[in-house]
């Protein structure tokens, strides 16, 4: 099956995941996905990701949720710059998610990064997703 936005799949597969309380949740693997994936165990909303290589040449990546005090660590996770609409934003006017309690993950010219990451580094992009 054809997906015309990957990264908005993927974020779609951990939403409904969240929603059943499931431990784990798969995704095809891609380059983006798996910067996406760093950002969100190094900011800790997932646990840990791993890629499974198959015989046919594709691969996944499967994706361990994190849970506390019985709930999903993650609130809400949402898709800002779509393909239909790409949003891309200046240092000086990069988001703040939930009053700085929440995180922008950003396509910048130095990597995929969390929003106060690139605030550090001076550089702006594209708002990818946010997660709060």
């Amino acid at each position: 099956m054809s997906v015309n936005d990957p990264l908005g799949d993927m974020l779609t597969r951990i939403r409904n995941a969240i929603g059943r309380n499931k431990p784990k949740v798969s995704t095809p693997a891609s380059r983006l996905r798996a910067r996406v994936l760093d950002v969100l165990k190094s900011e800790g909303y997932i646990r840990d990701y791993s890629q499974i290589d198959y015989d046919n040449g594709k691969s996944e990546i499967e994706i361990e949720l994190k849970y506390a005090e019985g709930g999903s660590v993650i609130r809400e996770i949402a898709r800002v710059s779509k393909p239909g609409r790409r949003v891309y934003v200046s240092v000086k006017s990069i988001p703040q998610v939930a009053n700085g309690l929440g995180i922008a993950i950003l396509s910048t010219p130095k990597g995929v990064m969390a929003d106060h990451e690139a605030r550090e580094q001076n550089v702006g992009g594209e708002v990818l997703c946010q997660i709060f």
